[in-house]
């Protein structure tokens, strides 16, 4: 155990600054090798000062007084449950301190990859989109015809294998979680938060290589999208389309226009990132604990959810995207331009 030294000012054998299509954040560890990095493609400019900071402290390797550590945590309801082991969603692990200094976050744990995606990205992306005016989904995307698709389906909907197939069959990969749409012509333009996307299967070669990785959930792998489409990811695009991936086994094909009242009823509930990631609890945090300024935080996201389903054709895909007759029909028709 570390006596007489200032926990917050950990010992940090690496460090990756990377870049998050919106931002830019430094991501440190106390650990020469830290699997919480393999998340993240593409660093960011050489040289450039992070919007914000995360640090990761292993406390196998660098033991803390737990004690010191129940003072300085966090006491919102986020950090208080990072000290039972519970992260967000259903990532649980070991139990965790939150300290958080302005921009600068810093965790105590272990096993800490399993808090920087699953947990810190995501309420980073939604602090930044509330405090710009953006409007942050956990949607796919790639372009076709110039302009971006966006893709928002439940689990088991077939988004990501729609996005896989529409980027083999030549359209370029945007985003494979998270998005940000940005005020701007028509629906607005999409943004693409840089990621690996995880896969059921890889080659071996790529896994021999190191260039694919095990996710943190068993039989996974998660791998640069460059490595799988090949040519560099888009940044940004226009919105053009909003699909919602509605793939069922059996069901006859299906690509239909739908009303922009049922692309946002549907939206909101698997799209936002309020929703989707139960947080809730942080954006009420974020807020300053005022429950009419989170009233508002809320009104605002769904004013922008709504603007963009009006302004963009939207869709319900009913599709094997398998089936190259069909994959075809419906990648023309996402292409086409707007009247």
């Amino acid at each position: 155990m570390r006596v007489g030294v200032d926990v917050l000012d950990p010992v940090l054998r690496s460090s990756r600054t990377v870049d998050l299509g919106v931002l830019t954040l430094r991501i440190s560890s106390n650990l020469e090798e830290f699997d919480g990095y393999a998340y993240f493609p593409r660093p960011a400019v050489p040289g450039a000062e992070p919007d914000e900071e995360l640090v990761c402290v292993d406390l196998d390797r660098d033991p803390v007084d737990v004690a010191e550590l129940e003072a300085l945590a966090d006491r919102t309801l986020r950090a208080k449950r990072f000290r039972t082991g519970y992260y967000l969603s259903h990532v649980f692990g070991a139990p965790a301190y939150l300290v958080t200094r302005g921009r600068r976050r810093f965790v105590f744990g272990r096993r800490l990859e399993r808090t920087v995606w699953p947990y810190f990205v995501k309420t980073i992306l939604t602090a930044h989109a509330i405090d710009h005016g953006r409007l942050h989904l956990k949607a796919a995307g790639f372009t076709a015809g110039g302009a971006a698709t966006l893709l928002v389906g439940a689990n088991a909907g077939g988004k990501t294998v729609f996005l896989e197939q529409a980027c083999r069959a030549g359209a370029r990969f945007l985003s494979n979680t998270h998005t940000l749409v940005l005020p701007g012509p028509g629906a607005g333009v999409a943004v693409g938060v840089p990621s690996a996307v995880r896969v059921r299967e890889v080659a071996p070669e790529l896994l021999a290589s190191g260039r694919a990785r095990r996710h943190i959930e068993a039989g996974d792998y998660i791998v640069d999208p460059a490595e799988l489409f090949g040519g560099d990811p888009v940044a940004s695009a226009p919105v053009r389309n909003v699909v919602i991936a509605n793939y069922r086994p059996g069901a006859p094909f299906a690509f239909d226009r739908i009303g922009a009242a049922d692309a946002e009823a549907f939206c909101e509930q698997f799209a936002s990132a309020l929703t989707m990631y139960g947080l809730k609890d942080d954006v009420l945090a974020h807020g300053g604990g005022d429950a009419l300024r989170f009233a508002g935080i809320v009104r605002d996201m769904r004013r922008r959810l709504h603007d963009l389903v009006s302004a963009a054709r939207c869709y319900r895909a009913t599709v094997d995207m398998h089936d190259a007759t069909h994959r075809a029909a419906v990648l023309a028709e996402l292409a086409a331009p707007l009247p």
